[in-house]
């Protein structure tokens, strides 16, 4: 059951950490889908029917997996938007005489690398005490929609 947590966390930790598509994530698309998606793949390794606590379980642990997948996908994406970032804020600061100086300070702090640190620390933590549990309903979910139903017991 590695692979589809694994596949479920990728899925949501990339499509989450991504700057356009990350939108879909406003009302946990990507967060759900992740979710629904490990148990439908962990539902086609089994012949036995998922119950909803193992679609609980597996789309908790997509959730943890796509935390840790999100931080290094946004590192990767703030490092290679770093240059443009800085670009923009330098052009709104030399056309835009009169931005107050708090804002002008927040902005001129904004690209530097400690700041980076500090969003990226920020948004893993909410990866994982936000996502985590909207994945692990995302689990729910893909075993009331894909779980297959068991068999009746004789007597």
């Amino acid at each position: 059951m590695t692979q589809p947590v694994l596949l479920g966390g990728l899925f949501l930790g990339v499509l989450s950490a991504l700057p356009i598509i990350s939108a879909g994530n406003c009302c946990c698309l990507w967060t759900l889908g992740g979710g629904m998606l490990t148990v439908y793949l962990a539902q086609q390794q089994t012949h036995q029917p998922l119950r909803l606590l193992d679609g609980a379980r597996l789309g908790l642990l997509a959730g943890l997996a796509g935390a840790v997948i999100w931080l290094f996908t946004a590192a990767v994406v703030e490092v290679l938007m770093s240059p443009l970032q800085q670009r923009m804020i330098d052009f709104v600061l030399r056309n835009a005489r009169d931005i107050p100086p708090e804002a002008r300070g927040m902005l001129e702090g904004f690209g530097r690398e400690a700041s980076m640190a500090a969003r990226l620390a920020i948004g893993f933590i909410f990866q994982l005490c936000i996502q985590t549990p909207f994945a692990a309903v995302g689990g729910l979910l893909g075993v009331a929609m894909f779980g297959r139903v068991g068999q009746p017991q004789q007597p």
